[in-house]
């Protein structure tokens, strides 16, 4: 009995763990596997060196309505530069105001730290980050 007792334990330990819990799935949004580097000392992204500044980047590979790095002060996030809220039209490109991004389409606001807006569905597509001195890797 403590044979069978020990295996269901295990075995729910081994399949139920993950090395990932990125979930990156969103309708309105499509999936980019992309790589992009930024380099913090080129001057058009300068303004990541301070916490709260924010700036948008469009990979040649990626998201169509850009990336959008955020310094929190510990460390950076990347957002989809799309509102993911509503499909791909003309009225759906994200623009940054301080420490939020606005959707046109719908007048939503979205907080660069969480990526939440309140009372809607999806949150900001986010993107992994990797730091390695000047060098800000974002990637899916």
């Amino acid at each position: 009995m403590k044979k069978i007792l020990f295996l269901i334990l295990l075995s729910a330990f081994i399949f139920g763990c993950s090395k990932d819990k990125f979930s990156n799935e969103n309708p309105f949004l499509p999936n980019y596997s992309f790589s992009m580097d930024v380099n913090k000392n080129l001057p058009s992204f300068s303004g990541l060196n301070f916490a709260g500044n924010a700036v948008k980047a469009y990979p040649s590979n990626g998201p169509s309505r850009g990336v959008i790095i955020f310094n929190t002060g510990s460390t950076y996030n990347a957002w989809d530069g799309a509102c993911p809220n509503q499909d791909l039209t003309t009225c759906s490109t994200l623009t940054i105001s301080g420490s939020n991004a606005s959707c046109p389409c719908g007048s939503e606001n979205y907080n660069l730290f969480t990526g939440q807006s309140a009372g809607k569905q999806y949150s900001l597509k986010q993107y992994r980050v990797e730091v390695n001195g000047d060098i800000i890797r974002v990637y899916n």
